[in-house]
């Protein structure tokens, strides 16, 4: 029976799923796809399976299910493409197996599993653009209030400190000068951090090849001057000049420079900030090293949009995160965070290497 085959050889199928969606060209498969989306694919298909086998027949009986699993799957961050595509190589990874294996699975059995698929699909995609569209209504206003507001606060800090420079009473070099360089740092920032996010939402993604050491470079520019006006240390290790992504270098910059705000934002006065980036595992990892004294256990995810704040610092519109991982996400990659309770965090960027690997960066601690 094609239920019981599925349970007895579920490992199996989840294995040969990943080995498709690895190999797929488009939509580049991430991180997070392949470790715990395709279980979920996989479930969501064999509970559909059930309930057809079961007699089930009204074309309303499936819905909740697939309904629910659209809604997580749009949590999760998934895209209509992945959606689609990962319900199809699921359907396929159980047919080759049970051909090969030589399964006493009936020919009905099949055309279960095709319809199975196809409304498992069409429910998914359809609670996914219900969802989208009004989480996207909602969203959009709230966001639009929370850009307005914070330009206003960064453009009216900016003036009074202009002002108060300009009138030669203090200097240009002192408290007031690195209030307004922290100011412009600022609205330079959330205009770059909103332009990522308007090309993620519009699909606009060009490729290139990217050196990671003229790349990382420009990063630190503005880094060493944010890490001065805050009174804190930024270091950035020497990089391999070999070592290069192929990717979309504003919207990689975008997620870079979040990772590295958000750690100058939780890292006291005379911390130190370190920039590091190596190759290994065929991945290449770019990482940002804080001291921001670890992230509390009770704290929620803190990659979702207007999602949960760390320390007493509520600046900023809560979405540099959740912008860093759509956009290493797009390039098919992942962010990762390494909690060191009572010392800090390692923010952790990974995606591909491009066709010719570069050698493996020695960890360096």
């Amino acid at each position: 029976m094609l239920q019981d085959f599925i349970s007895l050889y579920r490992e199996a199928i989840i294995e040969k799923t990943r080995q498709m969606v690895a190999a797929r060209l488009w939509p580049p498969p991430s991180t997070f796809e392949l470790e715990h989306g395709i279980p979920l694919f996989l479930t969501q298909l064999s509970e559909t399976l059930r309930t057809e086998l079961a007699g089930v027949s009204r074309p309303d009986a499936i819905g909740p299910s697939a309904t629910r699993h659209g809604a997580e799957l749009f949590t999760a961050g998934f895209t209509v493409s992945q959606v689609v595509h990962d319900y199809g190589d699921v359907c396929q990874a159980v047919t080759e197996l049970a051909m090969s294996q030589k399964a006493p699975i009936s020919t009905e059995e099949f055309h279960i599993l095709n319809r199975c698929l196809d409304t498992a699909i069409a429910e998914a995609v359809t609670e996914y653009g219900r969802v989208t569209t009004t989480e996207r209504d909602v969203s959009e206003l709230e966001r639009l209030g929370q850009l307005v507001h914070e330009l206003r606060a960064l453009l009216n800090t900016s003036i009074m400190a202009f002002d108060i420079v300009k009138s030669g009473s203090v200097s240009v070099n002192g408290s007031t000068g690195a209030i307004l360089g922290r100011s412009l740092i600022g609205l330079r920032n959330l205009v770059e951090s909103t332009l990522a996010d308007v090309r993620l939402s519009a699909n606009q993604h060009q490729s290139e090849r990217v050196s990671l050491t003229a790349f990382l470079e420009n990063i630190a520019v503005a880094a060493r001057l944010q890490a001065e006006y805050r009174n804190q240390v930024f270091v950035i290790d020497p990089i391999d000049p070999e070592l290069e992504v192929d990717g979309d270098p504003q919207l990689l910059a975008s997620a870079v420079t979040n990772l590295l705000n958000n750690a100058f934002k939780y890292t006291p006065a005379g911390g130190r900030i370190l920039l590091r980036a190596r190759s290994r595992h065929g991945h290449v990892s770019i990482e940002v090293e804080d001291q921001c004294g670890g992230i509390p256990g009770s704290t929620g995810d803190l990659f979702l949009p207007f999602g949960t704040r760390r320390g007493t610092d509520k600046t900023g519109m809560g979405l540099g995160l959740s912008i860093a991982r759509k956009a290493v996400r797009s390039h098919g990659g992942d962010i990762r965070i390494e909690n060191r309770p009572g010392t800090g965090c390692v923010f952790i960027i990974d995606v591909p290497v491009p066709a010719e690997a570069a050698p493996e960066t020695p960890n360096a601690g």
